[in-house]
């Protein structure tokens, strides 16, 4: 199974993804314009890879002048119904169709991994103005919660994948697995939780692209063995999932004199290994 056939299994069931699928806390864009220093009011933004429209929704909500851009027919379409008054563009990270020097600001949200870093960066740098910047950031499980972790492995086990590590990559490793290598970046964690119905919880799970290449019958064992154990554990049909999303904020290196310069903190939030983790509702800090 390739990955585009799993990019583009999400077509299947975008209004699902909408129903089911988590948002995002507003400290994530907090941090976000603690990191460019820009206001996200006003500033010209392309939402790559944008889907039904989650995180698209939520830059408009911040004042931003937002477009979206979504490869899949019916993922679109949904963005679309969802905010009728935000232009969609059909197209991917790896070829945007978007001018040179057009956007501020371009964010990919859960969105990055369905690129190749290799064209998607050059791509981005192209439509991003002289001062703009790449904001990428995922959902990601809370391993640190039991049942989180033990659901996770019973996912990886059911679909034939491996599980996620339970250590997170450092801040090096995070940058270069992300083929961000060689930008000004810095990296934020923000911590949140939500409490959803058990159908919901369970329609999240379903929505995952793993599982969405599966055939329906086989997705149901699944779905029914998982609704077992949780009624069981969790008597009051709620589910309090807990997240831990991971952001990259990455930019041109600063040049001086036609030579890259290092960019320390004190300087510039845009540096390696500029970090916080932050819990929802709080503004992160540079010092």
């Amino acid at each position: 199974m390739t990955a585009g056939s799993r990019a583009h299994s999400f077509n299947a069931a975008a209004a699902q993804y909408a129903a089911s699928r988590p948002s995002y806390p507003p400290a994530v864009f907090d941090a976000i314009e603690q990191l460019t220093e820009r206001q996200l009011t006003g500033t010209r933004v392309a939402d790559v890879g944008a889907g039904t429209g989650l995180a698209t929704a939520l830059l408009r909500g911040r004042g931003a002048d937002v477009i979206a851009v979504e490869p899949g027919e019916a993922m679109a379409a949904e963005c679309r119904r969802a905010l009728p008054d935000v232009p969609v563009v059909r197209g991917d990270g790896n070829a945007l169709p978007l001018a040179d020097a057009s956007h501020n600001l371009i964010t990919y949200a859960q969105s990055w991994q369905w690129t190749e870093p290799a064209r998607a960066v050059p791509e981005a740098l192209r439509v991003l103005h002289g001062d703009g910047a790449v904001a990428i950031w995922w959902n990601t499980t809370a391993f640190d919660v039991p049942w989180i972790r033990a659901q996770h492995e019973r996912i990886a086990r059911f679909c034939g994948t491996k599980p996620h590590p339970a250590t997170r990559p450092d801040d090096s490793d995070a940058i270069r697995l992300a083929g961000l290598t060689g930008l000004r970046v810095a990296r934020r964690q923000v911590r949140w939780t939500r409490v959803v119905p058990l159908d919901t919880h369970l329609a999240n799970i379903i929505s995952r692209s793993a599982f969405l290449v599966l055939d329906e019958p086989r997705r149901h064992v699944f779905l029914d063995d998982e609704r077992r154990r949780l009624r069981e554990a969790l008597p009051d049909g709620t589910v309090e999932e807990t997240y831990l999303v991971d952001l990259l904020v990455a930019a041109r290196p600063q040049r001086q004199a036609g030579r890259t310069t290092a960019i320390s903190s004190s300087r510039s939030p845009l540096s390696p290994g500029a970090r916080t983790e932050s819990p929802v509702g709080t503004k992160p800090s540079f010092r």
